[in-house]
């Protein structure tokens, strides 16, 4: 890729001044906003292929969080295409299921010892809320624990009343979340005792923000059983990122449910939520005589043509050493930065939150204090060199070697900048308001 700057982003603006009248927040992601970019990036994207896209402007960028981690194998990646295309040659939606739909359940069981039913879903959000439904529904009880530390899970009540995006819902429903510290078995201890008998289940995601001790895992299910909760382990983002086909496997450990999504269909809208028989079967129709559990309803979970796509991404996984060469390519990019955070002297203004399957950055200001409008400086410096960052680098198949060595030249002239924003301040550099956290509470 040619190492040139990016000045030209006419039509991006003319994007961002109609969308905000048309779509509340711009976006229907809230992390895909204006108010998490530099004003000097691109508005919306025009297409995509492999680890590359382009913008309204003709643009060209080498993507780092393709799709928000969605895209485990690069865009428009000519497998999973062809079976999505064959798969609409059939219909994509009917009023009985498909039969694809038993593929896939075959399919994703097989990967999963311990788990024997599954259920289909459109956003992680729906199948992490129905896994706490269930959860609710076996215990009797009330209370949900999720880690502290940990982004996002939901974008339902449950969740976001636990965060500082709380406004609009009722406080009952804030109540019902409880939090302990992150991966930390003595903080999940006290939350059981403090709650007792209290908490339907344990949220949270397997290996993400710490490097796990073994049998954390193990010992944090067994932890939750003891206190009479279900143990749920979110897989959305480590799901086919840090193993195949998760962290909770990679670890030898069978939670009670799992949630999947983003990088399991390489972009395309498909989550399942998977559990043993015992907990799953509440959701289901063959207890006579049950209260009936309204577990997940929806008319697209069933869609063909993801579905499809879930089954070609599937087998690249089974085919081909896409593990391998998503965590070969972290590698080389994290090597890269932290040779040019010594080189620039930069080692305790940018912190490396870095696994190989999921990199991030955070950014501190000359009183080495997280700092939003040095993450934004940075941001723009990267982008305008042609890579399309906000933080965080997730490897797929289609990244190569020459891309990351794209990045890194990216990194290397942006650290420069960063250096002179610790001695003149972020402004004097930097065109457009601070990127903002997704989270808060005032606009």
């Amino acid at each position: 890729m040619e190492r040139k700057y990016i000045t030209n982003f006419k039509k991006s603006d003319e994007y961002r001044a109609v969308i905000h009248d048309l779509i509340p927040g711009g976006a229907h992601t809230y992390s895909k906003g204006d108010d998490q970019f530099p004003v000097h990036s691109p508005a919306a994207i025009v297409r995509g292929k492999g680890s590359h896209v382009w913008d309204a402007d003709g643009n060209e960028y080498i993507e780092c969080l393709l799709g928000l981690a969605s895209v485990s194998l690069g865009h428009a990646y000519e497998p999973v295409i062809r079976r999505v295309a064959a798969e609409l040659e059939k219909g994509n939606n009917f009023s009985r299921p498909s039969v694809i739909e038993r593929e896939m359940a075959e399919t994703f069981l097989s990967l999963i010892p311990g788990h024997d039913m599954i259920k289909f879903a459109k956003n992680g959000s729906v199948v992490t809320t129905a896994a706490v439904k269930i959860a609710r529904a076996i215990t009797g009880r009330t209370l949900v624990a999720r880690p502290a530390e940990h982004p996002f899970y939901s974008y339902d009540d449950w969740f976001i009343g636990s965060t500082d995006a709380s406004y609009g819902i009722p406080q009952p429903y804030i109540d019902m979340t409880v939090m302990y510290k992150a991966d930390n078995l003595d903080s999940l201890r006290e939350v059981f005792e403090k709650y007792p008998g209290q908490i339907a289940c344990v949220i949270s995601e397997p290996e993400k923000q710490n490097v796990l001790e073994k049998d954390y895992l193990k010992n944090a299910i067994d932890l939750a059983h003891k206190h009479g909760a279900l143990y749920i382990a979110d897989e959305m983002i480590t799901g086919f990122r840090t193993h195949f086909p998760g962290s909770c496997w990679k670890y030898g450990a069978v939670p009670d449910m799992a949630t999947w999504g983003k990088g399991i269909a390489n972009g395309f809208s498909f989550c399942a939520m998977t559990g043993k028989k015992e907990v799953m079967e509440a959701g289901g129709i063959r207890r006579k005589g049950d209260r009936k559990l309204f577990l997940v309803s929806t008319t697209h979970g069933g869609e063909t043509s993801s579905i499809a796509a879930g089954l070609a991404t599937i087998n690249e996984f089974k085919t081909k050493d896409v593990i391998g060469h998503n965590h070969r390519v972290g590698d080389l990019y994290i090597s890269g930065t932290k040779n040019l955070l010594e080189k620039h002297g930069l080692t305790e203004y940018i912190d490396q939150l870095q696994f190989n399957w999921h990199a991030g950055m955070g950014f501190r200001d000359a009183k080495k204090e997280a700092c939003f409008g040095m993450r934004t400086l940075f941001n723009q410096e990267v982008i305008k060199r042609g890579v399309l960052f906000q933080g965080i680098f997730c490897p797929c198949f289609s990244h190569t070697e020459e891309d990351v060595a794209h990045i890194l030249w990216a990194f290397d002239e942006a650290m420069e900048i960063y250096k002179k924003a610790l001695g003149d301040g972020y402004q004097k550099y930097l065109a457009g308001d601070v990127i903002k956290p997704v989270f808060r509470k005032t606009i």
